[in-house]
C-alpha cells in the first residue's frame, strides 16, 4: 500500500483528500505546513507527497518542494503540486523563472478522477 503525504493548511481539504485516497487504498498521513512535513518526511518517507502552494506563507509550498530536491533522502519522492494560486491576488507573486522539481500540478478544486490519474501515473514511473 502506498504512503501518501498530503500537506495543505486547509483542514478541509485534508479531509476530502484522505477521504479520497483511503477509498482507493493509499495510506495517507498529513501535515499542516511545510517545516512539520519536512520533519515527517525524514522520519518517515512517504512514495508521493500531495503539496499546497500557499500554507503559512504564500510559497510555503515551492520551498518544501525545494529542500526535497536538495536533500538526498527525499530528492527521489514525488510531488504533486496543488494551488488556488491562479485567480487570487497572489498570483503574481508565483516565481515565473523558477524551476520546480514537481511531477504534476493540480488546480483547486481538486476533482478525485484526475488526482487519482496522477497519482497513479507517478508512482507507476518510481515502480511503485
Amino acid at each position: 500500500m502506498a504512503k501518501i503525504m498530503v500537506v495543505d493548511d486547509d483542514p478541509d481539504f485534508v479531509d476530502i483528500m484522505r477521504t479520497i485516497l483511503t477509498a482507493n487504498g493509499y495510506e495517507v498521513t498529513t501535515a499542516a505546513d511545510g517545516k512539520q512535513a519536512l520533519h515527517m518526511m525524514r522520519q518517515s518517507k512517504p512514495n508521493l507527497v500531495l503539496l499546497d502552494v500557499m500554507m503559512s506563507y504564500v510559497l510555503d509550498g515551492l520551498d518544501v518542494s525545494q529542500e526535497m530536491a536538495n536533500d538526498p533522502e527525499l530528492k527521489h519522492i514525488p510531488i504533486i503540486m496543488v494551488s488556488s494560486l491562479t485567480g487570487t491576488q497572489h498570483a503574481e507573486m508565483f516565481p515565473t523563472d523558477m524551476y520546480v522539481s514537481v511531477g504534476h500540478w493540480l488546480s483547486k478544486p481538486v476533482q478525485p478522477a484526475e488526482l487519482l490519474e496522477k497519482i497513479s501515473d507517478l508512482l507507476n514511473q518510481r515502480g511503485g
